[in-house]
């Protein structure tokens, strides 16, 4: 609802697309296409599982590239901190990240 009335202030319908220039879309770890690179912003886990992962790696501005999926689909093998960590997708669905921009070198 508060998304809907600050769009209606900008005169957006709800179907279109607003272009915020600063703001990053997220996006679920699992839904990533093989070889992109992601940065992770949050993990939506019980506190036993998200400390878990966090001590492999998985913390806040951590990269992490799609490796590779098992030939059914699930698990995924993602790369993070030098190391494969195979994910199943309701794990990663819970791992929210951004678009890794690299930075632009002069």
């Amino acid at each position: 609802m508060v998304a809907i009335a600050l769009l209606s202030d900008f005169g957006v319908e709800a179907e279109d697309e607003l272009e915020l220039s600063g703001a990053w879309k997220l996006s679920l770890l699992s839904e990533l296409p093989i070889g992109t690179v992601g940065v992770v912003e949050s993990l939506d886990l019980p506190r036993e599982i998200q400390h878990h992962l966090m001590h492999m790696g998985f913390v806040p501005e951590a990269r992490v590239v799609v490796v590779r999926r098992a030939p059914a689909g699930d698990p995924t093998v993602y790369s993070i901190d030098g190391f494969e960590v195979a994910l199943r997708r309701d794990t990663a669905g819970a791992i929210r990240v951004r678009e890794y921009e690299a930075p632009i070198s002069r």
